[in-house]
């Protein structure tokens, strides 16, 4: 591959991973359950500073979430900012944002800082392989 060429891969990776980035925050955003799981691999994993395990598949996580719904559980709104994208290998990359979330609810917004790994599929497509939430150390200040 010429470096030209590979310039050209690389900026159309880093694209597709911005879109899927965007499409995933959006379906939190909106609460659209369906669209937000389909954005993680099967065999994703979780970790939440808002939870005490690890979860370590896309349906533990799902299945949390259903019980969060259940006690009231439901996304006002999510903005994504200061993203990062960095791409590892043509397969894998991280994105790196600060979220401010509202809660249904809940007076506060939460702020805090996301990891998310992805990894491009055998179609092409790029799905979310890991997530790692913690508190913004901005939100003290």
């Amino acid at each position: 591959m010429t470096s030209s060429t590979e310039s050209e891969a690389r900026a159309i990776a880093l694209s597709e991973v911005a879109a899927a980035g965007e499409a995933l925050v959006a379906s939190f955003a909106a609460h659209d359950r369906d669209a937000y799981f389909a954005a993680f691999a099967p065999d994703s994993t979780f970790v939440f500073h808002t939870s005490a395990q690890r979860f370590g598949s896309r349906e533990d996580y799902e299945q949390e979430w259903a019980r969060w719904e259940a006690d009231g559980f439901h996304v006002a709104s999510c903005e994504s900012i200061d993203r990062r994208i960095d791409l590892i290998t043509h397969e894998v990359a991280v994105m790196t944002h600060c979220v401010h979330t509202r809660i249904d609810g809940v007076e506060d917004t939460q702020l805090e800082r996301e990891t998310i790994v992805f990894r491009r599929t055998w179609d092409g497509t790029w799905l979310a392989v890991h997530e790692h939430l913690s508190p913004d150390p901005g939100e003290d200040r």
